[in-house]
C-alpha cells in the first residue's frame, strides 16, 4: 500500500472519527432529553442543594443522565452556588436548555384573602412558597419585629393587604415577612393616613374595624354604609355589639375556627372575651379576619349618616336593614329572627 492510499484511509478514519463524535456532541446537547408526556413540568429545588440533590430532583424527568450530566459540567453548573428555586421544564428541551432552565428561578405569583387568623394565613403561605407554616408563623410574631414596627401578636395580621404579589419559591419566612412589611407601608399612602387620622384611628384600628365590616356583609357597595354605622356608634361612646366578633370570640374560646355559626345566641353574648364587642368597648385586641381592601376603603371613606343599627334583611338578601332608633331596629330584628327560625336555623 503506498503512501497516498494509507493518506487516504487515515482521512477516511478520522472524517468517520469527527462525523461520530460531531453526531454524539449534538445528541448530548442538542436531542431532546426529556421523558414527561405533559408539555411542561415545575422542578422544585431546595436552600441549600448541593448538585447531587439537584440531579435526584430531575432524574424523574431525565431520558438519558448521562447527556444531561456533560452538558452540566461543560456549562459549568455544578460550581454554581445557587440552585434552589422554582424551574420550568418544557417537553421536548435538550440538555443544554434544560440547563439554561435550571438557571432561571421562576417566580410565583401568591394571591390571599380573607384568612380568620394568623396560623391559617401562614399554612395558606406554606403550600406556596419553601418556607414551612411554623417558620412563617415564628417570622410573623417574633417579637423584636413585632416591637420594631409598633405591632403586636393580636394585630400583626392587619400588616398583610390582601392582593396578588410576586415572589420566588425559595424566599425565606423572614424575606417573605419584611417584603409585606413593605408593602403594608406603600398601602398606606399619605392620602390614605391623613383619612385615618380623621377619623381618630390608627392604620391598625382602620384594618380592625375593616375586618368586622368584611365580616358584616359581602356586598361591596353596602360596606361603606355598614362603616358609617360603626363610626356613629364609637363616635357616641357606644359597644359596637358586631356579631362576628362573637363569633369570633366563640371560636376563639373552643379553639375550633371550622364550626359554622350562622345564628347568635344570648348565650354567646356572655362569651367573656376581649373580642366580644357586646361585652366590652372600643374595638377588639385586633382583626377577627384579613380585611380585602374594599373593606378597609370602606372604613377610610364612610357613608355619612345617622345610622345607629342594622339587621340582615329578608327581602335583599345579603344586604341589611339599618335604623335610627332603637324601636325601628327591634322592628326589623323581629322580622329576621322570625325568618332565621322559619328556616330551621338553630346554630
Amino acid at each position: 500500500m503506498n503512501f497516498k492510499k494509507i493518506a487516504a484511509l487515515a482521512s477516511v478514519v478520522l472524517i468517520t472519527i469527527l462525523i461520530i463524535y460531531g453526531y454524539m456532541m449534538y445528541r448530548d446537547i442538542f436531542a431532546d432529553n426529556t421523558k414527561f408526556s405533559e408539555e411542561q413540568v415545575y422542578v422544585y429545588i431546595p436552600t441549600d442543594a448541593n448538585y447531587e440533590a439537584v440531579k435526584q430532583a430531575v432524574i424523574p424527568y431525565i431520558k438519558d443522565m448521562d447527556r444531561f450530566e456533560k452538558v452540566a459540567q461543560k456549562k459549568a453548573y455544578p460550581e454554581r452556588t445557587d440552585k434552589s428555586g422554582k424551574f420550568l421544564l418544557k417537553k421536548g428541551m435538550n440538555s443544554n436548555e434544560i440547563i439554561n432552565s435550571l438557571r432561571q428561578n421562576v417566580p410565583v405569583n401568591i394571591a390571599f384573602n380573607n384568612q380568620e387568623r394568623l396560623e391559617n394565613f401562614a399554612g395558606r403561605i406554606s403550600t406556596q412558597i419553601e418556607a414551612d407554616s411554623l417558620r412563617l408563623l415564628n417570622a410573623f410574631t417574633d417579637q423584636k419585629f413585632l416591637d420594631e414596627n409598633g405591632f403586636t401578636k393580636q394585630n400583626v395580621l392587619a400588616m398583610f393587604v390582601p392582593n396578588s404579589y410576586e415572589f420566588f419559591w425559595n424566599t425565606s419566612a423572614e424575606k417573605f415577612r419584611n417584603k409585606m412589611l413593605k408593602e403594608y407601608h406603600k398601602f398606606w399612602t399619605a392620602e390614605r393616613l391623613e383619612k385615618a387620622k380623621k377619623l381618630n384611628l390608627t392604620p391598625i384600628q382602620v384594618s380592625i374595624l375593616a375586618s368586622i365590616v368584611h365580616k358584616e356583609t359581602v356586598k361591596k357597595d353596602e360596606r361603606p354604609k355598614v362603616a358609617g354605622v360603626y363610626l356613629n356608634r364609637l363616635a357616641k361612646g357606644m359597644k359596637l355589639e358586631a356579631d362576628p366578633t362573637v363569633i369570633y370570640a366563640v371560636k376563639l374560646q373552643s379553639n375550633d375556627f371550622n364550626q359554622v355559626i350562622k345564628r347568635v345566641l344570648n348565650k354567646d353574648l356572655a362569651t367573656n372575651s376581649p373580642y366580644n364587642t357586646y361585652m366590652y368597648a372600643g374595638l377588639p385586641p385586633g382583626p377577627i379576619a384579613m380585611p380585602d381592601i374594599t373593606a378597609l376603603d370602606a372604613v377610610l371613606n364612610p357613608e355619612h349618616h345617622n345610622y345607629i343599627y342594622f339587621c340582615a334583611s329578608v327581602t335583599r338578601f345579603g344586604y341589611h336593614e339599618f335604623a335610627v332608633t332603637p324601636a325601628q331596629h327591634e322592628a326589623n330584628r323581629q322580622k329576621y329572627v322570625a325568618w332565621i327560625s322559619s328556616q330551621g336555623i338553630k346554630r
